[in-house]
């Protein structure tokens, strides 16, 4: 129930932050219309179909996502520097109830990204001759969940262990590493070699490739949904012990 209260007052703070709107709903759609009139300009010979819609969609999704990172970093560390965490520490919360109240907002934000993308890619998938099952878009849903909890974790982390002038730059680095390293904008496939390799240690492209498997019904989903996975777990341990830490110095 602590954990409950503690998430209606982050859930009202995020609201009042313009990015949440700018990044929660407004970029998804802006860059899927781009992206989009870019494809139709691209002729078919060139056989590019990273900005299919299929494959545009999942990718958005999770170059959105990546946002909640920075918001969720931006609202613990102003928590910290204000001082209000150091009186909550003296109420009867427990660390649960800490990241609960931080975590399930960011989740309810992650979720409403994730149906606003695949809402309008369904829109410009009608427009453009397009198809996306309605089968295949649950399926990438669910796939996208572990990226939303990864990228939560990480921002909260972040905004334990750093202040509020530091963490903001910590997590545009991740950000940009996940639109250029996993396959958001170009496909890391065709570079191959190492680097391919070496987005495959990462979350990111394994974030991307699970819904674009699961949305197209083609290739491997268990490996990378597996990958994002122990991610999301690793990240929300990160995010518990950087609270712990932080409570105790």
């Amino acid at each position: 129930m602590k954990s409950i209260i503690f998430a209606k007052r982050n859930f009202t703070e995020i609201l009042r932050d313009p990015i949440s709107y700018i990044f929660g709903a407004g970029f998804p759609i802006v860059m899927l219309i781009i992206m989009s009139i870019i494809n139709g300009s691209i002729p078919e010979e060139a056989g590019v179909t990273i900005y299919n819609i299929e494959n545009l969609s999942c990718g958005i999704a999770v170059f959105s996502l990546t946002f909640n990172m920075l918001c969720a970093a931006l609202l613990v560390s102003k928590d910290r520097t204000g001082a209000f965490l150091q009186r909550l520490y003296s109420s009867p919360m427990r660390p649960a109830d800490f990241i609960a109240g931080y975590a399930l907002p960011l989740f309810a934000v992650a979720i409403i990204q994730i149906a606003v993308t695949f809402l309008s890619s369904g829109v410009i998938a009608l427009i453009t001759g397009e198809t996306l099952s309605f089968g295949g878009v649950m399926l990438a849903v669910l796939c996208l969940l572990p990226a939303a909890v990864t990228f939560v974790s990480l921002g909260i982390a972040f905004g334990f262990l750093l202040n509020e002038k530091a963490a903001p730059p910590a997590c545009s680095i991740l950000i940009s590493a996940a639109g250029l390293l996993g396959g958001v904008w170009f496909d890391c496939k065709s570079v191959g070699g190492g680097f391919e390799l070496f987005c495959r240690i990462l979350p990111f492209l394994n974030a991307t490739d699970a819904p674009r498997a699961a949305l197209s019904g083609s290739g491997n989903v268990i490996l990378p949904l597996t990958i994002i996975c122990v991610y999301a777990v690793f990240s929300f341990l990160f995010a518990v012990i950087s609270f712990t830490v932080k409570r105790r110095t």
